[in-house]
C-alpha cells in the first residue's frame, strides 16, 4: 500500500496557521514548528485522535502529545495498558515505542489560542482520511473531543448529528469501525475534574477488547 498523503513541512494550505507557523519559527527556531506528522504503526487496530499539536508539546517536539500536559494521561495509560513500552520523559527521543496504536491530530499544524477554525479542520481533514484509509488493520479510532469525534465523522461523510459525542460512548459506524469517545486529556478537563485518570482509564480498558 502507498504511503498516505501527509503535509509538507511548509504546508501552505491554511493562511492563519502558516502565519502562525511562521511567527513561532521567529521566536524559536529550534523547535519542530511545521505539520506534527502521525506517530505508531500504520497496521495498528487502534488510532488515537486528538485535535491539534500544543505550541510548547508537539509543535515543539514534532511528536503527538510529547512535551505538554495532555501527554502525560495518555501515555501513561498506553503504558499501563500494554499499548505502549518504555518510558516517557516528554521528549520524543526517550525511547518510548507503541504497540498496536497510531496517533493523529485533526488538524495538524498548532493553532492560535489552540483553537483550529471549521475551515481548517475541513482543509486538513484529507489528510485524516489518507491515514485511515492506509490503516488496514485498523478497528477503533478514540477520538479525544468533539473535533476529533466530527472530524473521523467527516472522513467518512456521516453528518456529525447522526452520531454524537458523548464521553464513554462507542458509535458503530457503517463500515464496521468503531468510534470510542473520551474528554481530552487536557490540562483544562483534568485540572477541573471533568476528565479523571479513573474515567479516561475507563474508556480505554473498554476498547481493548474490541482489539483482540
Amino acid at each position: 500500500m502507498p504511503a498516505p498523503e501527509t503535509p509538507s513541512h511548509d504546508c501552505p494550505l491554511c493562511p492563519r496557521l502558516m502565519a502562525y507557523r511562521l511567527e513561532n519559527r521567529q521566536k524559536w527556531p529550534g523547535w519542530h514548528n511545521g505539520p506534527v506528522p502521525c506517530w505508531g504503526p500504520s497496521e495498528a487496530r487502534l488510532l488515537v485522535l486528538g485535535l491539534a499539536p500544543g505550541v510548547r508539546g508537539a509543535n515543539r517536539t514534532g511528536r503527538p502529545f510529547t512535551g505538554d500536559h495532555a501527554g502525560k494521561l495518555l501515555y501513561a495509560t498506553l503504558l499501563k495498558y500494554g499499548l505502549a513500552e518504555g518510558e516517557y520523559r516528554e521528549d520524543p527521543q526517550d525511547g518510548m515505542e507503541l504497540r498496536g496504536v497510531r496517533i493523529i491530530n485533526a488538524v495538524r499544524c498548532v493553532p492560535p489560542e489552540n483553537l483550529p477554525t471549521p475551515a481548517e479542520i475541513t482543509t486538513c481533514n484529507r489528510f485524516l482520511l489518507a491515514e485511515r484509509l492506509a490503516m488496514p488493520q485498523l478497528r477503533v479510532v478514540l477520538a479525544l473531543g468533539l473535533v476529533a469525534h466530527n472530524a473521523l465523522l467527516k472522513t467518512h461523510r456521516i453528518p456529525a448529528a447522526r452520531f454524537k459525542f458523548a464521553h464513554g460512548a462507542q458509535h458503530a459506524l457503517p463500515d464496521g469501525l468503531v468510534l470510542a469517545d473520551s474528554y481530552h486529556v487536557s490540562r483544562y478537563n483534568t485540572n477541573t475534574g471533568r476528565l479523571t485518570t479513573e474515567m479516561f482509564e475507563t474508556v480505554v480498558r473498554q476498547i481493548l477488547p474490541l482489539l483482540a
